[in-house]
């Protein structure tokens, strides 16, 4: 055990490890060029959403909890047999879920509208993700499989080979992905030849750019980089293309995601989550042992519930995790296009146009934020400056 956890430590110690210089201290900023007032509306607008988040959480736990306690009646009607009724029985678990989050998915759309993120309908936007709540019944279903078949077959020790198959599910899921979401084809000379610039910069071959339609969903701005090998694409939101931005603002957003495929983001993020795979899985068969192990259908409903509770637990982690990311990708940006100016511009426009707080709470910042605040982005790119 403790050659384990040496391992596991190691492991962490080089995912950890980031181009940001150790001895980087972020300066005291005066956050100038955004409106009091829109400060204010930020603040409100977010406040929601934390609130929102909390209340959402309790409800989803306190169903999950229902059903672990009366779940187990579907097992003993069902004729589906071994299998086949613990698929059933996580199909009824995702569809609870997916209804008990209704009310706040609308509620998120009206406050959404309210202050002008979104002009789309209740309907169109509650169910926009319908293929990839398809998916993610398909992945359920697909994975209850596989832990059930091991666990009939090795009882206490199925979750030793059943972490290994979840970090190959994740890493095939992250390599399809780019293929499953509608895009275009970038038609901006510019951009493209930024795009080689900055690549060879990072020491990375151009990494193929797409365009996202969100128009329909949201006015706000972002990017992002997806795939591995082939697959491999950085996706700009329209929204961020449509003169909002500076063109310096936007080279900043595509120097940050070429950063985050130069430093191998996308397999560090699959190498995190197998090592949270192996414990996680590990404390799932244990809890659900008082129910016969996951052999039995009978446990599935606690497993769901055990499966929730730990992914909470684990978002502060997460957090952490993708935050120390995000910094490493806003410094690869800095060293590319050697433009902190652009970069504090962008940032503070984010918080004009997605009414990003600023300065969130600590405990906010800590629960939700899978980047840095725009305070410590800022501070950054000034830090960056008097190095130079």
């Amino acid at each position: 055990m403790l050659a384990l956890a040496g391992l596991w430590g190691a492991a962490a110690w080089s995912l950890w490890q980031s181009v940001v210089p150790d001895n980087l201290e972020l300066p005291e900023i005066q956050l100038t060029g955004i409106p009091e007032e829109t400060l204010e509306r930020a603040d409100r607008y977010e406040r929601f959403f934390r609130v929102e988040f909390v209340v959402s959480e309790l409800v989803l736990i306190a169903v999950l909890v229902a059903y672990a306690t009366w779940g187990i009646r579907f097992a003993k009607e069902s004729a589906a047999g071994r299998i086949g009724t613990g698929m059933l029985l996580g199909m009824i678990g995702l569809a609870l879920v997916w209804i008990s989050q209704v009310p706040f998915r609308l509620a998120e759309i009206w406050w959404d509208r309210r202050y002008d993120q979104t002009e789309s309908g209740y309907v169109e936007t509650l169910f926009a993700n319908w293929f990839e709540l398809g998916a993610e019944f398909l992945f359920v279903c697909f994975a209850l499989v596989i832990v059930m078949a091991l666990a009939g077959r090795f009882p206490r020790r199925w979750w030793l080979a059943a972490a290994p198959v979840f970090v190959g599910l994740a890493f095939l899921f992250g390599f399809i992905y780019p293929y499953l979401t509608p895009t275009e084809r970038l038609e901006r000379a510019d951009l493209h030849e930024a795009n080689r610039e900055y690549a060879a910069r990072q020491g990375i071959d151009p990494v193929p750019l797409r365009v996202e339609d969100v128009t329909d969903f949201t006015s706000s701005p972002n990017a992002y980089a997806v795939g591995f090998g082939p697959s491999k694409r950085i996706v700009l939101w329209n929204t961020l293309l449509d003169g909002s931005f500076g063109d310096d603002e936007v080279k900043s957003v595509l120097a940050h995601e070429i950063g985050h495929h130069s430093s191998n983001h996308l397999f560090e993020g699959v190498a995190w989550y197998a090592l949270f795979a192996l414990p996680g899985a590990w404390l799932i068969a244990v809890a659900t042992r008082r129910r016969g192990g996951m052999a039995n259908p009978a446990a599935v409903p606690l497993a769901l519930l055990v499966l929730v509770v730990l992914d909470l637990l684990s978002l502060p982690v997460y957090n952490v995790i993708s935050r120390h990311m995000e910094q490493e990708a806003d410094w690869k940006a800095l060293e590319t296009t050697e433009q902190p100016e652009p970069a504090k511009r962008l940032f503070k426009e984010f918080t004009i146009q997605s009414l990003n707080d600023p300065d969130p709470p600590t405990w906010s910042y800590v629960l939700f934020d899978s980047h840095p605040s725009v305070e410590q982005r800022i501070a950054m790119a000034e830090a960056w400056r008097q190095r130079r």
